[in-house]
């Protein structure tokens, strides 16, 4: 029961760290480093971040070196600089893409009623049949065979009108343009 209870006493080792102070930044360093980096991969995910984040932490760390060595916990300060370094990237990439994505573009309200306008012009030019069968299997998605039982037909002449129906409209259509 014992030797479970020092492995299990040792699968932490902040507690370690924090309980003795390094006499220098170097012994910080080494003693820390593969912890923050192991972190960092974790929650950026990738390991050239997780890299740049752990440098850029361990050099403000060391520049302020003389204050966090006398800290209860420099480990703590370590990784909440790590932090808000993450942060502070994840922040800076959401606003560049935004920008560079750009703001939606406004919807043009009449331009959507003269389409509709245009589409129903187009459907009232076709034959009752074929502006049923195109309208339930195009607009409202029913399979042919569904809508062959609503129109009291065969599937294979909805298949028929519908291709009839989109042959209208493509031929409407050129010669518009």
């Amino acid at each position: 029961m014992g030797e479970m209870a020092e492995r299990a006493a040792g699968w932490n080792d902040a507690r370690a760290t924090m309980a003795s102070e390094p006499a220098s930044f170097e012994e910080f360093f080494h003693l820390e480093r593969d912890r923050l980096f192991r972190t960092l991969f974790v929650i950026t995910g990738s390991r050239q971040e997780a890299e740049d984040l752990s440098q850029d932490a361990f050099a403000r760390v060391w520049e302020r070196w003389d204050a966090v060595a006398g800290m209860d916990n420099p480990t703590g300060y370590l990784h909440r600089t790590a932090m808000n370094l993450f942060r502070s990237r994840y922040r800076r990439a959401v606003l560049a893409a935004r920008r560079t994505i750009g703001p939606p573009t406004p919807h043009d309200d009449y331009e959507l009623v003269d389409d509709r306008q245009v589409a129903l012009h187009a459907l009232r030019a076709l034959p009752q049949r074929q502006r049923a069968a195109i309208v339930l299997t195009e607009v409202l998605r029913y399979t042919a065979e569904e809508a062959g039982d609503m129109l009291g037909i065969r599937a294979s002449t909805v298949r028929a009108l519908h291709f009839q129906a989109r042959s209208a409209l493509r031929q409407r259509q050129e010669a518009t343009e």
